[in-house]
């Protein structure tokens, strides 16, 4: 199976859009031809075939089969959707020798590569400029699949994939649409973390478009010298055959904030915060990804973390946080550290597949944490797949090292984690807003809780709602808002700005006065059929917390304060390696995963839907 970034090739002209337009004397007749018997050739083809000869790649030379220029389908209108985006061309010549300074003149494109195997050139252009480049006779011209992916496919052999049902949208067309999942504004997503190693070309290609580099601690090597922020990238926007992440055509935008230990100083992780809102609109930045937390047990009221991923939030950042790696056996650990203890973000849980794409003997490994927050809110929200996920990783990283049974294949390790849980729903959240533009975050998180697939086997809260289904969410119309109740106490930020600012104060005072404060969030929205329906949320949230188990600052004992500013990976480092029929899917569990009545394509897309295909490793 081809993977994104795969040249075109075997390109049919019998439904070409071909050009018409007038003889250009100051060209060579060797170049540009005449005609003759194979113009009388592509007529009787018109007339049987029906190719419709007025098409919009008018030429100005034209006279003959071989000064005909064809544009492969769909690219003008596309280049008249988006006037200003710099496009990625490959032209040839029909006969002859391409004439690039008439090419270049025309377009004011720029040669990228010249194509010596075939004649031709790699142009980047303004898109406004393909009409004109269009007119040229006797070219070919088509896209440059790797900027502009418009045929290819992506392909993993992990069960998560199946499990989500995302596969099925990664090359589905859109919905009531003539649009694909190439022709969607992916956003990028930020992934705070050890860095990433770009030179994984088959993983990342060119799309992670800006490594910034905040580790204020003395033992961070260049790149990723840890290796988890390389495979949390892949698992939420990875691209290589097998091996494809959530959203495999989000850029990324990587924040390097640990060392090689996987520590992080708190404060690089604010920087970073402040760095996407600095620069989220430059690179398109919607998802930010924390897969670590911090080492202090907090309120959200008066955590710096917490703090600054709120102000994402409120910037239209959705920020996905792992729950944490500090679960207990047998009882609830709470979620006590920021930001996953923040009841603005998505907090994700892990869950064990327990070998199959079905969540319903799913249960949460006793090292994910859930439970509620200091201040009584329960997390995670929802969950998805954390155990014997399988994703790239530099080869001389320490976490590799570490790990050197769990290596899977060259470059590719299984790990465990809430770590590796949050990217899968990071990536689905990008999915969501490409399909939604106008969606905000608390849209988006209502979206996946409305969606969220029940886990009736698990312990109640430990996976939150339930596993996340990347297909139900993607496809919603609209999403309730879950921070609802918190609305009320946002007001003018006191340091100034345009963002909003959380009221802890009158907050907390309205808290202790009425542990079901939030009973109006969740007695006004309208759920529908999703799995809140059979949630009395009062039940698991405000009514069962007593303010004395709050923290605040009276309650905190000093001896419990680290010192040193740090947030730590969220990755499982005590599991074990695991079965590797545990991670990757076979023909059985595609099948399973087929036939899942909570994973169908609408009827509208089940037919243009391409046959799944997958291989054991």
């Amino acid at each position: 199976m081809l993977r994104n970034g795969g040249r075109p090739g075997g390109q049919s002209r019998s439904s070409a859009l071909w050009g018409t337009g007038n003889n250009d004397d100051s060209r060579s007749n060797a170049l540009w031809g005449k005609g003759g018997r194979g113009l009388v050739t592509l007529m009787a083809a018109v007339l049987v075939l029906g190719i419709p000869l007025a098409a919009s790649a008018g030429g100005d030379d034209n006279t003959g089969p071989e000064t005909q220029t064809y544009v492969s389908p769909g690219m003008l209108a596309n280049a008249s959707k988006h006037p200003d985006k710099t496009i990625h061309v490959i032209v040839t010549a029909n006969a002859g020798d391409l004439p690039k300074s008439r090419i270049l003149d025309k377009t004011l494109g720029s040669v990228d590569r010249r194509l010596g195997l075939i004649d031709g050139i790699a142009l980047d252009l303004r898109a406004n400029r393909l009409d004109q480049l269009a007119k040229i006779p006797g070219l070919t011209i088509t896209p440059d699949a790797p900027a502009h992916p418009t045929g290819s496919t992506f392909s993993s052999k992990q069960l998560w994939v199946p499990n989500t049902g995302i596969d099925k949208l990664w090359n589905a067309p859109v919905a009531n649409s003539t649009k694909t999942q190439s022709d969607l504004a992916v956003p990028a997503i930020a992934v705070v973390d050890s860095g990433v190693d770009t030179s994984k070309a088959a993983d990342f290609g060119a799309r992670v478009v800006q490594q910034v580099n905040l580790t204020t601690l003395p033992n961070n090597s260049p790149g990723d010298g840890r290796g988890h922020g390389t495979f949390v990238a892949g698992i939420a926007a990875g691209q290589a055959t097998g091996y494809a992440g959530a959203s495999p055509r989000s850029n990324i935008v990587s924040l390097d904030v640990m060392d090689d230990t996987g520590t992080a100083r708190t404060s690089d992780v604010i920087a970073a915060a402040q760095w996407i809102l600095d620069n989220k609109d430059k690179y398109n930045i919607k998802v930010a990804n924390f897969s670590l937390h911090a080492s202090n047990s907090s309120s959200f009221t008066h955590d710096p973390l917490d703090k600054a991923v709120e102000k994402l939030w409120f910037s239209g950042v959705t920020v996905v946080a792992a729950a944490g790696n500090y679960g207990y056996a047998n009882a609830p650990s709470g979620v006590k550290y920021a930001p996953g203890n923040d009841p603005f973000v998505i907090t994700v849980g892990a869950a064990d597949m327990d070998g199959n794409p079905s969540p319903n003997n799913d249960t949460a490994p006793s090292w994910s944490a859930y439970g509620y927050t200091n201040d009584g809110f329960a997390k995670p929200e929802l969950a998805a797949d954390g155990r014997y996920m399988v994703g790239p990783i530099p080869a001389g990283s320490t976490l590799a090292s570490q790990k050197a049974s769990n290596i899977v294949s060259p470059g590719y390790i299984m790990l465990s984690g809430t770590s590796f849980a949050a990217p899968i729903v990071a990536g689905i959240a990008a999915q969501i807003i490409a399909r939604n533009p106008t969606w905000g975050p608390d849209q988006i998180k209502g979206g996946l809780m409305e969606t969220a697939r029940p886990t009736p086997n698990a312990t109640p809260g430990s996976l939150g709602l339930g596993e996340v289904n990347a297909l139900k969410a993607v496809l919603l119309s609209g999403a309730p808002n879950p921070n609802k109740a918190l609305e009320k106490f946002l007001g003018p930020d006191p340091s100034g700005g345009n963002l909003p600012a959380f009221n802890a104060v009158s907050w907390s005072d309205t808290a202790k006065a009425n542990v079901s404060w939030d009973a109006v969030s969740w007695g006004d929205v309208s759920w529908g059929d999703s799995a809140l329906a059979a949630v009395s949320w009062a039940d698991i949230s405000w009514s069962d917390v007593s303010w004395a188990d709050s923290l605040s600052s009276a309650d905190v004992s000093w001896a419990d304060i680290s010192w040193s500013d740090s947030s730590y990976e969220d990755a499982a480092e005590g599991d074990g390696a695991g079965n590797t029929t545990d991670s990757f899917a076979d023909p059985a569990d595609l099948a399973a995963a087929a036939a899942d009545p909570d994973l169908q394509l609408p009827s509208d897309l089940v037919a243009l839907q391409p046959s799944a295909t997958t291989s054991l490793p």
